[in-house]
């Protein structure tokens, strides 16, 4: 029963998520807004990367396919990945101008869908303890996509949010500390993800332990 529940949830969440993004492109596309740009932002891209991992993550506990550390490291990527999203927008960015957004696109994407990656987590514990490195997997996707927007940005003149654009943040300094400050963030978030999941880990292992100790 909690199997079939966890992967209808799962499925919704991914519809969900993914019906927001197409809903973004159809607006952008009436509003002859890039597509390139509609998919510069990392709540986009973060969106369909949590949607893929629930897909996956469905049709896994459908097949009764065991976890394995690599599968518990992406899915750890997506908690950061969202979680980020989610404290981000929802301190940082509240009243910015980030474009046309539609209000139930907007709940889905920055708080539904942040909240349920997180939730799923502790849900589905993870069973393998997760090595140092997956901080640093974790961290090499915003910073790739951190140094795409300033080029891009100065290029083109676009920047998906305002801590990116030195006309916003005084200047290219401004910019340099935001980056700096958003990236210690996301190691942080993942380094609490990881001792997270590690105490799942211990907790499961002390439970089998103890009938054998009894």
């Amino acid at each position: 029963m909690k199997t079939a529940l966890l992967v209808a949830v799962r499925l919704a969440l991914a519809a969900a998520s993914v019906a927001g993004v197409v809903t973004q492109v159809v607006l952008s596309i009436r509003a002859d807004f890039s597509l390139v740009s509609v998919f510069s932002y990392f709540t986009i891209l973060s969106n369909l990367y949590a949607s893929t991992v629930f897909v996956v993550g469905a049709v896994r506990l459908l097949r009764g396919v065991p976890s394995s550390r690599v599968w518990e490291v992406v899915r750890g990527a997506s908690v950061v990945y969202l979680a980020f999203v989610g404290l981000v927008f929802n301190t940082l960015l509240v009243g910015a101008d980030l474009g046309e957004l539609v209000r139930w696109v907007n709940v889905v994407h920055h708080m539904v869908i942040p909240a349920a990656v997180v939730l799923d987590w502790f849900v589905d514990r993870p069973r393998h303890r997760q090595p140092v490195s997956m901080i640093w997997a974790a961290a090499i996707v915003p910073a790739v996509y951190t140094a795409y927007s300033l080029v891009r940005g100065a290029l083109v003149g676009f920047y998906p949010y305002p801590f990116f654009n030195p006309a916003r943040v005084g200047g290219h300094g401004g910019v340099a500390l935001w980056c700096a400050a958003l990236l210690v963030g996301f190691l942080v978030l993942a380094v609490l993800v990881r001792a997270s999941g590690n105490a799942m880990v211990r907790r499961r292992a002390a439970r089998a332990d103890a009938p054998r100790a009894a």
